[in-house]
């Protein structure tokens, strides 16, 4: 039989879709790598707040955002719910920023139900978020949250939200159906953190078990726990188990940093502390992070603090520790 010949129109047609394929396969490798490795300019970030059961939620908020700009990375902007029930005029563009860090707490009301589903949109394609002590107290009945999180305490949270996550004294990470209530802690103290995985990102470097400075130390958190990485745990003599301290989660294409510490302005102040929020907010922004640990950083000897003020030393500069 011969050969049949394509004909002019449908060569063109070929032509047209290989270049469009091109097109598009080169600019999705742009954008990968440009997450992956952002320039010199700073990257939007994203803090949300207004409804927390720590009184202190407006200085952690100032806190935080200095934070984050002191690290270099990050331009901070602000929005703040209402004080008192929901909130139809709460809806940040969320698209607009490279992570989203919350600082709400418990017994928050619930967002505006297109507010929710475009904070979903944002992290399940891709966009980075980090909860922050009672932001893991946030919303209970919100099911995609709990999965974000991936650990949540108090609202009602029971062996229906999921198991709970800890590690044993002999090293082994449990996953404990067991019935009980989510969320408790003791006293607040100074407590040492356990480094479980030193080659991430946001742990690299750190001492192998360091000290915090006096915080509470959440226990018994339990929820879905899908796409979970334990990265640090603290011992609780509540309930005689290492409790997760710093954990990441995937959600879609989006990236979570989870840590409960940060209860009080003192527990802020500990660099143990900063060095995992700028960190953990450059790795949920972009998959990465090269940040260095400052030279005032903690060991397993004692907490380090810095005193915090507007004009405080940028992150990598000792300051004087208390």
């Amino acid at each position: 039989m011969p050969a049949v010949k394509a004909s002019r129109p449908l060569q063109a047609c070929a032509a047209v879709c290989l270049l469009v394929s091109t097109v598009l396969l080169s600019s999705a490798g742009r954008s990968a790598a440009m997450a992956a490795e952002p320039s010199g300019a700073a990257m939007r970030a994203l803090i949300v707040d207004g409804q927390n059961n720590h009184a202190n939620w407006p200085q952690t908020t100032r806190m935080m955002r200095k934070y984050l700009e002191d690290s270099g990375l990050f331009a901070v902007d602000v929005v703040t719910h209402a004080a008192k029930g929901e909130d139809p005029a709460f809806q940040p563009a969320f698209a607009d920023y490279a992570v989203v860090v919350s600082n709400f707490g418990h017994g928050a009301a619930a967002w505006p139900a297109e507010t929710r589903k475009a904070f979903e949109d944002y992290v399940r394609g891709g966009g980075g978020f980090v909860a922050v002590h009672a932001a893991d107290n946030s919303f209970p009945e919100w099911a995609a949250y709990n999965q974000m999180i991936g650990l949540g305490g108090w609202g009602g949270r029971n062996e229906k939200s999921g198991p709970y996550v800890y590690y044993t004294d002999e090293g082994r990470l449990v996953r404990d159906t067991s019935p009980g209530a989510g969320g408790a802690h003791g006293p607040q103290a100074e407590f040492a953190v356990v480094i479980r995985d030193g080659s991430h990102p946001i742990t690299k470097g750190m001492p192998g078990t360091w000290m915090h400075a006096n915080d509470e130390l959440y226990d018994s958190l339990r929820g879905p726990a899908d796409n979970l990485q334990v990265l640090a745990t603290a011992y609780s003599i509540r309930t005689k188990r290492h409790e997760p301290m710093m954990m990441t989660i995937s959600y879609g294409q989006g990236r979570v940093f989870h840590t409960p510490m940060g209860h009080g302005n003192d527990s802020q102040e500990c660099v143990g502390f900063i060095t995992a929020l700028q960190r953990g907010a450059a790795w949920a922004a972009t998959g990465t992070t090269d940040l260095p640990l400052p030279a005032d950083f903690p060991t397993a000897d004692g907490p380090r603090r810095r005193k915090f003020a507007p004009t405080s030393s940028p992150a990598g500069v000792p300051a004087t520790a208390k």
